[in-house]
C-alpha cells in the first residue's frame, strides 16, 4: 500500500512559474521567466516578495541542430524534449579541473533537435557551508553535494533550460543553500521546478507545457501525498496542454534496476511506489513521466498510450556517484508530443561513464533497457531498438 497522507492540494499554495522557449535561426533558446506568486517563506530572504522578470538568449546551438519546429503533416507543431538523470559535477572542493568543457562529449546529443532540456539537478548551487552532515561531514552514509553557483553557465551552455529541486539533496545546506540554488537558477534565465505546490509552465511552439516534479520529501513537492500530487497534476492540465511529471523515486543502486510495483525503500526510508505513482500521474493528466533517484537505469513502460521512463539514471558526476556494474550505464531520452500531449516519437541515446563519472556516447543502456522493459512490464513494455528508438507495444 502507498503512504497516503491528510494533507490536501490546499495545504500548499499553488505557485505557477512561466517560461517561454523561443527557438532561433539556428536551434538557440531564449527564456523569459516570471514568478506569478511570492515564494514559500523560508525562500523570502532570497527572493523577496516581488514577482521578477529577466530575459537573454541563451548560448546558440551547433549550426548542424535539427529545425526546432519539427517538419509534421499540416503544419502543426510539435515539442521535443530531452531529459537526463541525476546531474552534479562534482561536489566542492572536489571539483573537475575543467568544468567548462566536462559536458561537451555529449552536448551535441542533449540539445540537438530538442526545444526544452531537462535535467535532475542532484544537489545543489550555493556558497553555504552548514550542511545536513554536520560541521565535520563524515556522518555515516551522508552525502551533501554543492556546486559553485557559476556552475550553472556550465549547464546552460551545455542546453539545458529546466532543472528540477525535487529530490534528496535539494537540501543538503537547509533553506538557504536550496533558495540560493533557486536563485541562481532564475538568475541563469534557466526554468526550474519541484517545490511543493509549483507548477512550472514553459512555452515552446506555440505549446505550452507544465512542468510538475515529485519527491518523498516535505521539502519538495510530495509523491507520498496521493491526493495532494493528483490535484496538482489535474491543476497543471488546466493550464497547459503538455504535462511532464518527474519522479525522484525508488529504491537505490546495482540491485535497484528492476520496478517492483510495490513500495520502495531505501536505508529505511520509503521511498513511494514508484509504477503505481506514475500510473496515477498519468491517471490524473501528465502526458509523460521521467524519473531518476535509483542511480541505475530503469525499464519504459506505455500507460493509456503515455511513455513513463522509471529511471534515466545518473547523467553527470564527477566523483558524486558509483560508477560499477549496471551504475556505469546511462542515457539521453528524447521524446517528442503533439500540441495535445500525446506521443509521437522517441530515441533512447546510450551513454558511458569515463574518469571520474564524465558522460559520453556508447554503451549498451538501450539493450539493457529493452530487457528490463520486457521483464518488468510485459504487454505494457515499450519496445526498443537497438538504436534506441522507442515505440509503443
Amino acid at each position: 500500500m502507498l503512504a497516503i497522507s491528510s494533507a490536501s492540494v490546499h495545504d500548499v499554495p499553488v505557485k505557477l512559474r512561466t517560461a517561454t522557449a523561443v527557438a532561433g535561426a539556428a536551434g538557440a533558446i531564449s527564456l523569459t521567466a516570471c514568478s506569478l506568486t511570492a515564494p514559500p517563506a523560508a525562500h523570502t530572504a532570497a527572493f523577496g516578495r516581488k514577482s521578477a522578470m529577466a530575459s537573454s538568449a541563451a548560448p546558440a546551438h551547433p549550426a548542424t541542430a535539427s529545425p526546432s519546429v519539427p517538419a509534421r503533416p499540416g503544419g502543426t507543431a510539435a515539442v521535443t524534449i530531452a531529459a537526463v538523470g541525476d546531474t552534479m559535477l562534482g561536489s566542492t572542493p572536489d571539483l573537475p579541473p575543467y568544468p567548462a568543457t566536462y559536458l561537451d562529449p555529449v552536448k551535441r546529443i542533449l540539445s540537438t533537435g530538442a526545444q526544452i532540456v531537462f535535467g535532475n539537478l542532484e544537489g545543489t548551487l550555493t556558497t553555504a557551508t552548514a550542511s545536513k552532515c554536520g560541521p565535520s561531514g563524515a556522518a555515516a552514509n551522508c552525502y551533501a553535494f554543492r556546486d559553485p553557483p557559476d556552475y550553472v553557465h556550465y549547464f546552460k551552455d551545455a542546453g539545458f533550460t529546466i532543472l528540477n529541486n525535487a529530490n534528496n539533496h535539494s537540501m543538503d545546506f537547509g533553506p538557504v543553500g536550496q533558495a540560493q540554488t533557486v536563485q541562481t537558477i532564475h538568475a541563469a534565465d534557466l526554468a526550474q521546478t519541484g517545490l511543493p505546490g509549483e507548477i512550472t509552465l514553459v512555452t515552446s511552439n506555440g505549446i505550452r507545457v507544465a512542468f510538475l516534479a515529485f519527491a518523498p520529501y516535505r521539502y519538495t513537492a510530495s509523491l507520498l501525498d496521493l491526493p495532494a500530487a493528483h490535484a496538482l497534476i489535474r491543476q497543471a492540465a488546466n493550464e497547459a496542454s503538455v504535462v511532464v511529471v518527474y519522479m525522484h523515486a525508488g529504491a537505490e543502486g546495482p540491485a535497484a534496476d528492476h520496478v517492483t510495483g510495490h513500495e520502495e525503500y531505501y536505508l529505511g526510508e520509503d521511498r513511494g511506489n514508484p509504477e503505481a505513482f506514475a500510473h496515477l500521474a498519468i491517471d490524473s493528466g501528465a502526458s509523460l513521466v521521467i524519473a531518476s533517484g535509483p542511480h541505475v537505469l530503469r525499464g519504459i513502460q506505455f500507460w493509456h498510450g503515455h511513455l513513463i521512463a522509471y529511471s534515466l539514471g545518473n547523467f553527470a558526476g564527477y566523483g558524486n556517484f558509483g560508477t560499477d556494474d549496471d551504475l556505469a550505464l546511462s542515457a539521453i531520452l528524447h521524446v517528442t508530443l503533439s500540441s495535445t500531449g500525446q506521443f509521437e516519437r522517441a530515441r533512447l541515446y546510450p551513454l558511458q561513464f569515463t574518469g571520474q563519472g564524465q558522460p559520453a556516447p556508447g554503451g549498451n543502456a538501450a539493450a539493457f533497457v529493452a530487457r528490463i522493459s520486457q521483464e518488468d512490464f510485459g504487454s505494457s513494455a515499450a519496445r526498443i531498438s537497438a538504436l534506441g528508438a522507442i515505440q509503443p507495444p
